[in-house]
């Protein structure tokens, strides 16, 4: 089965690449502190935070298609959840309808704030893809590892980055099979036969995490989390950081 990885592009060779994954862990958590800190109308500073990205985005030799077609995977999403801010945000109406004995109004206040919601998360979003994409994934559970994220989160993660593709390819076997005898059935025998694959799914999913827990105990596992490479944090680390900083502390001025 073929699947889309996170860390797709993980293995170009340029200087994003190269940092140490606890640097891009941190200069990302700094960046998406200061967009969500960023007050709502400060159009200069969000134009500078997309520079930012766009110039990071070059540097990493990202493939500009990829990146914006992973990005709009929020939208609806966004959309989907602040939609109704436009509705129930107090201020001076923008459009109005009359429906039956309801008024409807939309405010230019819940439009500005629907277009900061997406702005903003549209810039996370692309930081994310940006250190997702350029970073292996298990470089980044080693960096968090030394960052001191609490051990049970990091093996979480491992956990399910590495078995989701296992288990999509289930899914995909039982849904093949599906296909193959559902021949002629009518709409309530498809859904019964979807929500039997689903309980199937389950029962083999925790059956597999059973066998896989018996074979981690029988090889020494206890719990601790064993790194063989070791990271090493450079100067190129350090002027990047210092760098993003100061990219980040100017938008911070252009607000007053």
């Amino acid at each position: 089965m073929k699947h889309s990885y996170v860390d797709e592009y993980s293995g170009l060779d340029s200087f994003v690449h190269r940092l140490d994954p606890r640097t891009k862990l941190l200069c990302s958590l700094a960046f998406i502190l200061a967009v969500v800190l960023t007050p709502e109308g400060t159009w200069r500073a969000f134009a500078a935070y997309l520079l930012t990205m766009l110039v990071l985005i070059l540097l990493s030799r990202l493939p500009i298609g990829y990146v914006l077609k992973r990005s709009l995977v929020i939208f609806p999403f966004v959309i989907m959840v602040v939609v109704f801010v436009l509705f129930f945000k107090q201020g001076q109406e923008a459009i109005g309808y009359n429906i039956g004995a309801w008024h409807i109004a939309v405010t230019y206040e819940g439009l500005s704030v629907l277009i900061n919601v997406i702005i903003k998360s549209w810039l996370c979003i692309l930081c994310l893809i940006v250190l997702s994409s350029s970073t292996r994934f298990e470089d980044l559970l080693h960096g968090m590892y030394r960052l001191k994220v609490p051990q049970i989160f990091v093996q979480i993660t491992s956990f399910m980055y590495r078995y989701m593709f296992v288990l999509a390819d289930q899914a995909m076997r039982m849904q093949m099979a599906r296909d193959s005898r559902n021949f002629g059935l009518n709409r309530s025998n498809i859904f019964k036969t979807m929500g039997n694959m689903i309980g199937m799914l389950f029962i083999r999913s925790y059956e597999r995490a059973e066998r896989i827990y018996a074979a981690m105990l029988s090889r020494g596992y206890n719990g601790d989390i064993v790194v063989v490479n070791e990271l090493k944090y450079g100067l190129p680390d350090a002027y990047f950081a210092l760098s993003l900083c100061l990219l980040l502390v100017c938008p911070a001025i252009l607000w007053w």
